[in-house]
């Protein structure tokens, strides 16, 4: 049992350890991943800043999260994609095109939760 916990364990700190240079990778390469991590600091903030209610706060917290989640799901695909493709093919552009409206429409999700959240504050206030 001990063993068996033991490599338990070790596999987790892999993961987290893979997932840091993951982050670590896309952070140095990717300006969108920058930026959206900036813009989820402040909404963050603001979020734990205004009355909201506590499930207000922790949807757009989570979503902020979901967006970063998107973004280096999209920087995987165009990586990928890019590697493996190398000349421009349409399968490729769609490939790519589709990753980054994903991470749009987890924005606008992000976004409404704000819009919803906002007009509560505005409304009820």
């Amino acid at each position: 049992m001990f063993l068996s916990l033991k490599a338990e364990l070790r596999r987790i700190g892999n993961t987290i350890r893979w997932s840091l240079e993951g982050w670590r990778a896309a952070w140095a390469s990717e300006k969108s991943l920058r930026q959206w991590t900036v813009l989820h600091a402040i909404s963050s903030g603001a979020a734990l800043l205004l009355p909201l209610e506590p499930g207000a706060r922790a949807l757009i917290i989570a979503l902020g999260f979901l967006v970063l989640a998107a973004e280096l799901f999209n920087t995987a695909i165009e990586t990928a994609v890019d590697d493996i493709s190398g000349r421009p093919r349409a399968a490729a552009r769609k490939a790519k095109d589709c990753a980054s409206a994903g991470v749009a429409l987890c924005a606008l999700a992000a976004a409404s939760a704000w819009g919803v959240s906002l007009w509560g504050l505005i409304a009820g206030g």
